[in-house]
């Protein structure tokens, strides 16, 4: 709608809101990184910011709103003239999740910088966004190159296009807010550092304000100006406050005593680096200024770190982000209070219009949530949005959304022992690098090799569509022979478009990892089963860091389940693996099937991503189980069936051959043979062991190889 919903209606969110307007006030702080559930307004409050923010004063006619005070000496537009600008509002730019390289930071005309010597440079997003807001929707899904390339702008507030020995560099200084829902993976904690804030929010299980959430939203898109127009008082105040705000905060004192307290309290924390500590200052002077005072005080240092301080305590993807509140006031009560100096009244919040009058809605903030965020002592329950639906919160407290369902029982035909409770992992490890054969044309990643648009150059070929990547010398080849059909004069080459060549460039892509574990009876021993989940939760961090998608599939008893669908999130894998009971007969050929039919609605869904097949198990099959209804074949004939239908479908397969025991039968390694790959046992997965390196996945393994030489090669 071209009305965008009020800020100040949001019902709720009080430190979405807040870490939003800190940033609107202080745009230093470095953004906003919001993390939550879809339909807790998000994307909604994002988008109502930007008429909170002042209008800027532009050069007129300047592609890279460079202020007629203080123009950008390096602007590709000027050098500018001096004169009166003029007024626009703020901008909210949004960056699409498959927005290509050039269009985040611009694209330089290559033809007519070799063949002109000239910079004719068309501006991206970077440049529209400069001085305004730069909106990502599910920020964790942006390919990993263009959130670098995004975070290096926001942090030196400048972009640099390099292109073959021209470059172009203009200013671009903006307020970053990323949105994402950790249930579609998580982003690395070199780029969550990178983000100055980060908010969880969460749809309210509160019914009166939920109730409130549907009358605004119904309100709105009933007559969606009508609505703002009620809201209007409330925006202008609060636009108001800003502007205040951010005349008040070069007069704002950090003093030595809440350095210290904020020093202290990112040691007491053991966050990595400086990058902390110092947003942590400036998120306290800039709550100091929206309070309208001079000083930063000890609870604009306990906010800050409530702020600046939860996405920075990850170690690995399976930590939960989040800040014991315990230790942070312990922390903060080795310093003796300040007497603070007496300060004249605030003015009231403002009030919204009241849309009930017998609605009491207090977790809505001022004006039943339509006014400035409250500063207290700590988050506030998280509301809801105004995108919610009434029916969003049927998962009731405690219970992730999506959980598994539980496990069905074997029969007492079917069982081979009673259901083992689920036990914990064992510590992981790093694991030994394991990779699909071949070339692929994936996602950008670090496992497999592929054709990807970063990487070292291979070759080169006429580009099709865009230049993007020139090969020089190629492109030189090309034009050389026509150089005097053309009536070349003077030193410099003669180029015309048939003569560009796009530089062919090989690095890696991310796979499809899927797991199919084993959690039959005779895995069941609480030993082994502590090790294979250690060894999968291992594969999972490896498949973490290396961009894969993972899924899990688990097999007992007479069935195999797909416990989690092909993801982006390995944290996901990891819970459901650990509440993974154990028990009954081991139907491998169902879990082998399983594991064909997910690939194959895989392989529909996104065709050039390639799957890597990770089977967890003893190898042993004592039950048919649902494997096709066929009752003619022994358990292991199955098995041996299925595997084989997997090497015929090209997938790469791996066996983690959890057989342990002096006496073992070597049926890992005869199921390793079966699907054309390598068999590796639990202490040969370890990158630190004696035995050799598992470089690549083989898809063929020669007919004569025995099980037991297959074993000896894949260790």
């Amino acid at each position: 709608m071209s009305t965008p919903y009020p800020f100040t209606a949001v019902v709720g969110q009080t430190d979405l809101r807040l870490a939003l307007l800190l940033n609107a006030v202080s745009p230093a702080v470095g953004g906003v990184l919001v993390r939550g559930e879809k339909g807790t307004a998000k994307s909604t409050a994002v988008r109502a910011l930007s008429a909170l923010l002042p209008q800027v004063d532009v050069v007129s006619g300047c592609r890279f709103s460079c202020a007629p005070a203080t123009p950008d000496p390096a602007c590709p537009d000027g050098p500018h003239e001096p004169g009166p600008g003029g007024l626009r509002p703020a901008r909210m730019v949004e960056l699409p999740v498959g927005a290509s390289e050039d269009r985040l930071v611009g694209a330089l005309d290559i033809e007519r910088a070799l063949a002109e010597g000239v910079k004719a440079f068309e501006p991206g997003l970077l440049a529209d966004a400069h001085r305004g807001i730069l909106y990502v929707d599910e920020v964790n899904l942006l390919h990993d190159h263009l959130i670098d390339l995004l975070l290096d702008a926001a942090a030196m507030g400048a972009s640099y296009v390099e292109r073959e020995g021209v470059s172009v560099r203009h200013a671009a200084r903006f307020l970053l807010v990323g949105t994402m829902n950790p249930e579609e993976g998580e982003l690395r904690p070199q780029l969550l550092d990178r983000f100055g804030l980060t908010v969880e929010v969460a749809a309210s299980r509160e019914p009166a304000q939920r109730v409130e959430v549907v009358r605004r939203r119904l309100a709105y898109e009933d007559d969606p100006a009508g609505f703002a127009t009620r809201w209007a008082g409330d925006e202008h105040e609060v636009r108001a406050r800003v502007v205040a705000a951010r005349a008040l905060l070069p007069k704002v004192s950090l003093g030595d005593t809440a350095l210290l307290m904020i020093a202290a309290t990112c040691a007491g924390f053991e966050v990595d680096g400086m990058r902390a500590d110092i947003v942590m200052a400036r998120t306290a002077t800039a709550l100091a200024a929206w309070a309208g005072r001079t000083e930063v005080r000890k609870e604009d240092v306990r906010q800050a770190a409530l702020l600046a301080l939860p996405h920075r305590r990850r170690r690995n993807p399976f930590d939960a982000p989040g800040l014991d509140e315990d230790k942070l006031d312990e922390i903060l009560d080795q310093f003796p209070d300040e007497e603070p100096e007496p300060e004249p009244e605030p003015d009231p919040e403002p009030e919204g219009p009241d849309d009930n009058d017998d609605n009491d809605d207090d977790d809505g903030g001022p004006g039943g949530g339509g006014g400035v965020p409250p500063q207290d002592d700590g988050p506030q329950d998280p509301g809801t949005s105004a995108e919610t639906s009434p029916d969003s919160g049927t998962d009731e407290p405690g219970e992730a959304p999506g959980d598994a369902p539980e496990a069905p029982q074997p029969s007492a035909q079917e069982s081979a022992g009673p259901e083992q409770a689920p036990v914990r992992a064992a510590e992981p490890f790093r694991t030994k690098m394991l990779s699909v054969p071949g070339l692929g044309e994936g996602a950008s990643g670090r496992r497999s090799r592929a054709r990807t648009a970063h990487g070292r150059t291979t070759g080169a070929q006429r580009p099709r569509g865009h230049l993007t990547k020139l090969h020089l010398t190629a492109t030189i080849q090309a034009a050389a022979p026509h150089q005097k059909a053309r009536g070349r004069h003077g030193r410099g080459l003669v180029i015309r478009k048939d003569d560009l060549r796009q530089a062919t460039r090989e690095g890696r892509e991310g796979n499809l990892v899927l797991f199919v574990v084993d959690a039959s009876g005779s895995m069941a021993a609480r030993q082994r089963m502590s090790a294979v989940k250690g060894a999968v939760l291992s594969l999972l961090l490896d498949a973490y860091q290396r961009r894969d998608k993972v899924g899990l599939i688990t097999f007992r008893g007479a069935t195999a389940e797909l416990a989690l669908p092909p993801t982006s999130s390995v944290d996901a894998a990891a819970a459901r693996l650990e509440q993974l009971p154990t028990g009954g007969r081991t139907p491998l050929a169902a879990g082998l099937l399983k594991a064909h039919e997910v690939l194959r609605i895989e392989r529909l869904r996104d065709p050039s991503r390639r799957p890597l097949l990770v089977v967890v198990t003893d190898g042993r099959a004592t039950s048919a189980g649902n494997a096709g209804g066929r009752t003619d074949s022994s358990p292991r004939e199955l098995a041996g069936h299925s595997a084989r239908l997997l090497q015929a479908g090209g997938v790469a397969s791996v066996v983690v051959d959890c057989e342990t025991g002096p006496v073992r039968l070597g049926l890992a390694g005869v199921l390793a043979r079966d699907l054309g790959g390598p068999a590796v046992t639990l202490d040969g997965l370890r990158a630190d062991s004696l035995a050799g390196l598992v470089k690549n996945v083989r898809t063929a393994v020669t007919s004569t190889a025995s099980p037991h030489s297959s074993n000896r090669r894949a260790a």
